[in-house]
């Protein structure tokens, strides 16, 4: 009887470290540059786009970034392959439109950043890629890398919010 449990249990592991699944739907809301609302079947989801750290709505572009997403995506079924969920339950994944790469897009467009806090969960050849679209997006200047200040990015964004809420202390 051991040697099944053993096997059972080395079973497992293998499948729950390589797991990856597939998504397929039509996206009914961009929520933000790397948020969206999906459709399959009868079931909503709510994926994030990995790899990628879009403005916040309140940040200077944000809304840019998210018309930008939506241009590419709303309406249209898209495939988001994915191995994870964040703590908020929302799937992260890669958003394939037509075979085009969604969250590479937002970078090589410059509404994005490459989230290197994350880049251990890409493949290599997305590490690389998405690095360089962002390279490239600042050398050209485009979208949020217009002009002379440096855009803030979001994690700082979120970080100083939350901090200036805190200090704040509750409303009145």
């Amino acid at each position: 009887m051991r040697p099944l449990f053993s096997i059972a249990w080395l079973c497992l592991g293998i499948s729950s470290a390589g797991w990856a699944a597939d998504l397929q739907g039509r996206v009914l809301r961009v929520a933000d540059g790397d948020t969206l609302t999906l459709l399959e079947g009868q079931q909503q989801h709510t994926v994030r786009l990995a790899g990628i750290d879009a403005p916040e709505k309140s940040q200077p572009f944000g809304p840019q970034a998210q018309n930008h997403l939506a241009q590419a995506v709303l309406n249209q079924t898209v495939t988001v392959v994915y191995d994870k969920r964040d703590k908020y339950g929302r799937i992260v994944g890669k958003v394939l439109v037509q075979g085009v790469d969604a969250n590479l897009a937002q970078v090589q467009a410059g509404w994005a950043w490459h989230y290197r806090q994350y880049q251990g969960e890409q493949s290599a050849q997305d590490r690389e890629t998405y690095s360089e679209a962002e390279r490239l997006s600042r050398a050209a200047q485009r979208g949020l890398w217009q002009g002379n200040t440096p855009p803030e990015p979001p994690w700082d964004y979120r970080r100083r919010v939350k901090s200036e809420r805190a200090a704040a202390g509750p409303a009145s």
